[in-house]
């Protein structure tokens, strides 16, 4: 196991589902972490449940989609509690996506938050860790992003773009002396998955996941993968031949 680097952490998407467990697993470990999403209220609610751990959650309201927005988030945070040791760009949503419409809205809104927010938000974390050598920066993908799924191609065009993001940062980041991991969850009950008509295999609370993810942070792993049973089986179809792999994909098409 590694340790986590000194100074301050950030978490986008920190007000709910995995964001905030895992906020919370790190105030439990006595780390300070300042926690951003939109609804500044819903942060301070967070804030509110790490009264008397060792470390504490400082809510930092920000709409990742606003590039300038997001530079000053960490300028800020810098400014206030000293160098960005930890960025974890977490802030995303799912939409499902109809062969039959192909919602152009639906679409937009996914990259600008999945995708474009998330790559704001790296940039922004990324300019003072440049200068010192020195951060950590974990991207949250999805195993989503293994397989285009039915139902899932807005969000699962989003997660596998993250996906090749990272890997293709890591090594340049690595020579920088930063390190780079990417996280890719299964399920994870949010108030996101709640709202999902079908079975969700291997589901997970919110805490095991947190738990999963602090682990991963800690160790030398680039890849962090929860539920690992799920990871397991995504993984299979990922490496399958396409005659197969879509051949088992079509199962999973809704019918009317």
């Amino acid at each position: 196991m590694a340790a986590l680097p000194d100074g301050i952490d950030w978490i986008t998407g920190g007000s709910s589902g995995i964001g905030r467990a895992l906020a919370l697993r790190l105030a439990r470990a006595g780390r300070q972490v300042a926690i951003s999403a939109r609804d500044g209220d819903a942060l301070r609610a967070v804030a509110a449940e790490a009264a008397g751990l060792p470390g504490r959650l400082l809510p930092l309201p920000l709409d990742v989609t606003d590039a300038a927005a997001c530079r000053a988030a960490v300028e800020q945070i810098e400014r206030a509690h000293g160098p960005l040791a930890l960025a974890v760009l977490n802030a995303g949503t799912h939409r499902a996506l109809s062969a039959a419409t192909l919602d152009l809205a639906d679409v937009r809104a996914l990259v600008e938050l999945n995708l474009m927010g998330t790559v704001n938000s790296l940039a922004a974390a990324l300019a003072p860790m440049r200068g010192r050598r020195k951060g950590q920066v974990a991207i949250v993908a999805s195993l989503a992003g293994y397989r285009g799924l039915p139902t899932a191609a807005g969000y699962g065009m989003t997660k596998a773009g993250l996906i090749n993001l990272a890997e293709a940062l890591q090594p340049e980041l690595r020579a920088l002396g930063i390190k780079l991991q990417l996280v890719n969850p299964g399920f994870v009950r949010t108030p996101l998955t709640d709202r999902n008509p079908f079975p969700m295999p291997f589901l997970m609370e919110p805490e095991a996941a947190a738990e999963a993810f602090f682990r991963g942070l800690a160790s030398r792993r680039f890849e962090i993968v929860f539920p690992r049973r799920l990871g397991w089986v995504l993984g299979l179809l990922r490496r399958l031949p396409n005659r197969v792999a879509l051949a088992a994909t079509r199962r999973l098409v809704p019918r009317d």
